[in-house]
């Protein structure tokens, strides 16, 4: 028998007889409607793709839905977080899930007759999407007990990247027996998945309705609420580090994915075989980071974690220089498991760290910046593609990439994502 002194960090391997986390029903619950939720989330770009395809819609009327989706999910992750603090974590997923359920048949209704309709359709169905995020991942801290949050989180970013891959091909294939418009009545229905499937958290309702403000004047205004998770994030440095790292890599690695690789898949290889080799190569890493992540306990895991954040940098720096397509598809297997080593300790520090009243309100910062100011990347990278050149934007977006993580790198509690350990540490 293993003594208590010898902890699992230490090894790297998770606690003996531990049975896997995906056979507790509470959090299989949890699991399943966040699967549900990244199936409906990834194939509803590529249902709208073919409705492009058979001329139901524009292209200009795609690029008017997608920006449509991309406010409203903006709009409502603050939103999001504050009511997820305030109220249930289990009914803020209830109700953006049935949102985005109803919003999809009204979107199939909509199509190619009114662009108004499926705008307002689409804009509703983004705030779903985004009310979800910052509610799930404070559920899953209620559910989940903490030395097993790690592995929690791995499993629900496999979910994400296993949905990534199979969303848009099981459209592919359902596109083989159903319309547009039935395709997105199905999207509506795993929201409604996504909506019902989680069980409750270690709070209720109840026990947030009753608590009162800090101030003790009342229940303060959505952006006062707001405002308490800000001031709970700067009380931690290595989460606005970290953010701050995170945001630039998106913004800048991401964009040169999005923009970049299709252009010199096109004009450097002529075939679109290394835009398809590096994407999916990418999501395979990923997967594998996940697996990786689930057991993975370094002594030093924010370090670890920002360390695998910057090894996106080698996705934009593989396509600087004409090197063989395998170079560029090795590269972005390697920015996949990197993205994963970091997403995972990243999320459980959070739900660790961060004080659990307040940790919707955090979470939702987090994925208002980083993700959040990614169409902003996207929008710059290809009118500076025009103006300085491929090679130079992309080996700007690789510096910053590897720059942005060293920096947060050197914030004293970004070692173990802690500021208990840096003050420990501290002389």
């Amino acid at each position: 028998m293993p003594t208590p002194a010898a902890p699992p960090t230490a090894t790297g391997a998770p606690p003996p007889g531990r049975r896997s986390i995906l056979l507790d029903p509470a959090f299989l619950r949890l699991w399943t409607g966040a699967t549900a939720s990244g199936l409906a989330t990834w194939a509803l770009p590529f249902v709208l793709g073919l409705a492009v395809f058979d001329r139901t819609l524009t292209a200009a009327d795609l690029g008017l839905l997608l920006a449509a989706r991309t406010v409203g999910f903006l709009a409502a992750v603050p939103v999001a977080g504050v009511l997820a603090d305030r109220h249930s974590r289990r009914g803020v997923v209830l109700w953006a899930g049935l949102t985005s359920g109803v919003a999809a048949p009204v979107l199939a209704y909509g199509l190619g007759s009114s662009v108004l309709l499926t705008a307002a359709a689409a804009a509703v169905a983004g705030a779903g999407q985004g009310a979800c995020r910052p509610a799930y991942q404070a559920l899953t801290a209620e559910v989940v007990d903490t030395d097993r949050r790690q592995q929690a989180n791995a499993a629900m970013t496999l979910a994400v990247r296993v949905t990534t891959l199979v969303g848009p091909s099981l459209a592919a294939l359902l596109a083989l027996l159903l319309d547009t418009q039935g395709l997105l009545v199905g999207i509506g229905l795993l929201w409604l998945v996504a909506a019902v499937a989680p069980g409750r958290g270690a709070r209720c309702a109840a026990a947030h309705d009753a608590a009162e403000p800090s101030s003790g004047t009342g229940r303060t205004s959505l952006l006062g609420e707001f405002a308490e998770g800000v001031r709970e994030a700067r009380r931690h440095p290595w989460f606005l580090a970290g953010l701050g790292a995170l945001t630039a890599v998106i913004a800048t690695g991401y964009s040169a994915t999005g923009v970049a690789l299709p252009l010199v898949s096109r004009d450097e290889y002529g075939t679109e075989v290394v835009l398809a080799g590096a994407m999916t190569a990418y999501t395979a890493g990923a997967l594998g980071g996940a697996l990786l992540v689930a057991r993975l306990r370094p002594r030093s895991p924010g370090w670890a974690a920002l360390a695998g954040l910057a090894a996106y940098g080698l996705a934009p720096l593989s396509l600087v220089f004409p090197v063989h397509p395998v170079a560029v598809t090795a590269a972005y297997a390697v920015a996949g498991i990197g993205i994963e080593v970091f997403n995972v300790p990243w999320f459980t520090a959070a739900q660790r760290e961060v004080d659990p009243d307040k940790l919707a309100r955090v979470s939702s910062l987090d994925f208002l910046l980083s993700y959040g100011l990614a169409p902003v990347g996207l929008a710059v990278i290809a009118p500076a593609i025009d103006v300085f050149g491929a090679r130079a934007v992309l080996a700007g977006c690789a510096l910053v990439c590897f720059a942005a993580p060293a920096a947060a790198a050197l914030v004293p509690s970004a070692r173990t994502f802690s500021r208990t350990s840096a003050r420990r540490d501290s002389p």
